[in-house]
């Protein structure tokens, strides 16, 4: 079975779709300079707008890999913005774990394995 993969840059893609399974690359909110839940707002609506282009949706999600750069200053916010997006009914397996990210004012990155519709 073919693998399908979307936005390729050179060092990795921004999604990989094979055998009815989607994997995202780890997900960051467009604007660096905001807190933790706006970071983690913009990551979940990404991630949102790369399911729905690999053909699925949140409600689908296998699994969730959460990097937080401080996890004691970002964990109830980062959990406020998540709680309000998962899926009601369908809270996905989780790891949540502290990181340094490769920019300092990176606060939060998500990778998500789901089914394809």
């Amino acid at each position: 079975m073919a693998i399908q993969r979307l936005h390729i840059e050179t060092r990795y893609s921004e999604a990989a779709i094979h055998n009815g399974t989607v994997y995202l690359a780890g997900q960051l909110a467009d604007d660096l300079t905001g807190d933790i839940r706006q970071q983690t707002r913009e990551t979940l609506a990404n991630i949102d707008r790369m399911l729905a282009e690999a053909g699925s949706d949140k409600s689908r999600i296998l699994s969730a890999t959460i990097y937080l750069k401080d996890i004691a200053t970002h964990y109830d916010g980062l959990n406020a913005e998540w709680d309000a997006w998962v899926a009601a009914g369908n809270a996905p397996p989780r790891a949540c774990v502290e990181a340094r990210l490769y920019k300092p004012e990176v606060l939060v990155e998500i990778c998500i394995i789901a089914a394809a519709n």
